[in-house]
């Protein structure tokens, strides 16, 4: 550690973790020195906070490798509040990410939003440059243009002859008008003309001194196209000033390890930077945590009388089952009503909260073994509906706190490490509105879910929710908390859907439905990243909403079952290597048309 100066903390934070290991101090020393120089720190005068980092790193894996394989792993088990993720920004000309150092106030200035835009497509056009398929190869000089899928700026599409690959971001930088915009320039367009047919989609772009004719004829990508949304698009500028686009979708996505590589030393997910040799101890734990298990209930209303007995009816189930879950995942909405500002009885919703930590209290092994995350929905008690949205105020949760200590209460989306795998966990009614918005309908030569067009969306864009700001608003300085890159190994959206499982090109991704209305929670196994698709017998019938309801015989009718083994496969894994065929994608330059 040679060129590092320690404050007085610092040292004695050093001396308290050698102290842990009183037959091999010299290891330990030499290690946790090893584990400083691999850090990157903006100065050579560390503090506490940087020793303790480094400190809490070693201690949870030297945790996770001491405890049997039979035992849930606790410490291996971490969760990330996203308004604690750093904040990475892409350097075109140097092509690298650095991380940005400054203050992110919640307000932040006019130049923000712009750089959120400018954020969101450098991502992306960093990701589709590195695309086998969109560059030009290096030494092929007799490569004609009709033959090269290397993106064009639309700054130089007026006098540009050939087929040309475009990106950019569908945008309406005027009321009623629409535009295709790039770092270079923007198109406005027109969708009012747009014809719609089953076997051939023309839409007709109207530019001042140009014409863009949509001819769809040839292939539409799986996903939902709203505003916002960044698309890759082929076509030709014709003589007659009109560009033809024959194929359109969304940038490629890019394998995790791909990412990673070039990311080297980069936290972008927040849990820490972690060696080779503690990635390989806890990947080793993680194929041993074959009794983990996440249980995950979306809208769990506290102030209904019947999603309690529900509630009481999953926590007796796994009371009494052999291993326990190590985790419950509980997402809002926590209310049957919006908790806007004519809400006015926020002192009975913390009453339901303090009965809420009753009920998991009276289950003895649940409250020592598991422990209980909580996630805000958008229509919870809050500063406000933006995104992301900070934890439940703890007005509302000391009561609930104090009686099950192992409960985390955390903000929306939320982000949790176990072992090596990375989860990200999201409430929205995004599947709804995401309809709304799109402004073609969506492509069924794939599939003909609105899940799947949902996941294919979100990950093509790593973004969590690419909706307008109109429709979505979002904190400008922490958009970042909403990306999705590098992919994540599962993704959760808690949505008042039905329930749904769905595997592509290798990321997990689930809806465990609404437990309020339908009954219908998931659990996750994280060893084999399966998804159980779980329901209550007896509950064909929503609860009407508001804060009592009787419902008497959720307790009596209703039983714990698990979903048969055909409809998890039928959900998770019998299109899994399809689906990843078509999102890698086979781009023929040859050819008028491209397969996703």
């Amino acid at each position: 550690m040679i060129g590092y100066t320690l404050k007085a903390e610092a040292v004695e934070e050093v001396l308290s973790f050698v102290g842990q290991f009183e037959d091999a101090d010299d290891e330990a020393l030499e290690l946790l020195l090893d584990e400083i120089d691999n850090e990157s720190y903006k100065s050579t005068i560390l503090d506490r906070e940087s020793v303790h980092r480094v400190v809490s790193l070693l201690l949870d894996a030297d945790s996770a490798v001491a405890s049997g394989p039979d035992v849930s792993n606790q410490t291996a088990l971490r969760v990330i509040d996203v308004f604690n993720v750093p904040k990475f920004r892409y350097d075109p000309v140097k092509k690298v990410f650095y991380e940005h150092t400054g203050r992110l106030p919640i307000h932040g200035e006019a130049s923000a939003k712009a750089a959120l835009y400018r954020d969101r497509f450098h991502l992306l056009l960093q990701r589709i440059s590195r695309d086998k398929h969109f560059s030009r190869p290096v030494f092929d000089s007799e490569m004609v243009d009709s033959q090269s899928c290397e993106i064009t700026s639309i700054q130089s599409l007026i006098g540009s002859v050939g087929r040309k690959w475009i990106m950019g971001v569908i945008s309406q930088l005027e009321d009623g008008h629409f535009f295709l915009e790039d770092l270079t320039g923007a198109v406005p367009v027109d969708l009012s003309n747009a014809i719609s047919l089953i076997e051939h989609i023309v839409y007709i772009f109207h530019l001042p001194n140009l014409i863009v004719f949509f001819d769809v004829s040839h292939k539409i990508t799986s996903g939902f196209f709203v505003e916002n949304t960044i698309i890759v698009a082929e076509g030709e500028l014709l003589l007659n000033g009109v560009f033809q686009v024959s194929t359109c979708g969304f940038p490629p996505l890019e394998d995790r390890e791909a990412s990673l590589s070039l990311l080297m030393g980069l936290d972008f997910f927040g849990s820490g930077i972690l060696t080779s040799e503690e990635t390989l101890r806890l990947s080793q734990l993680e194929k041993k945590a074959v009794n983990d298990m996440f249980v995950v209930l979306s809208d769990v209303w506290v102030d209904n009388d019947e999603t309690m007995e529900k509630l009481a009816t999953v926590l007796d189930g796994y009371e009494n089952v052999d291993v326990v879950p190590s985790l419950f995942v509980l997402m809002g909405n926590f209310c049957s009503r919006p908790c806007n500002l004519s809400f006015h009885s926020f002192s009975s919703l913390r009453l339901k909260f303090t009965k809420l930590g009753e009920m998991i209290g009276s289950h003895p092994r649940i409250k020592e073994h598991s422990r209980f995350l909580f996630i805000p929905g958008p229509n919870d008690p809050g500063p406000s509906t933006v995104l992301p949205r900070c934890a439940l105020p703890k007005y509302f949760t000391e009561e609930l706190q104090k009686q099950i200590p192992n409960a985390i209460f955390s903000s929306n989306p939320c982000r949790l490490k176990f072992c090596t795998q990375e989860i990200v966990f999201f409430r929205n009614d995004l599947l709804y509105r995401m309809r709304r918005s799109s402004l073609i309908p969506p492509s069924t030569e794939e599939t003909s879910d609105p899940f799947e067009h949902l996941v294919a969306t979100i990950t093509h864009q790593s973004h969590l929710c690419p909706l307008p700001l109109t429709v979505q608003p979002v904190v400008w300085n922490y958009d970042h908390c909403l990306r999705l890159y590098p992919n994540p190994h599962t993704i959760v959206l808690g949505d008042s859907s039905e329930q749904n499982s769905f595997k592509y090109s290798g990321i997990t991704c689930f809806n465990p439905g609404s437990f309020s209305r339908d009954g219908t929670f998931a659990a996750y196994r994280p060893c084999t990243r399966e998804v159980e698709l779980s329901a209550l017998e007896g509950c064909e019938a929503r609860p009407k909403c508001g804060g009592g309801g009787g419902g008497g015989n959720a307790r009596a009718a209703a039983a714990l079952i698990n979903p048969s083994p055909s409809y998890t496969n039928r959900k998770s894994s019998h299109r899994d290597d399809h689906r990843t065929m078509k999102s890698e994608g086979y781009y023929d330059c040859g050819q008028p048309t491209i397969a996703w």
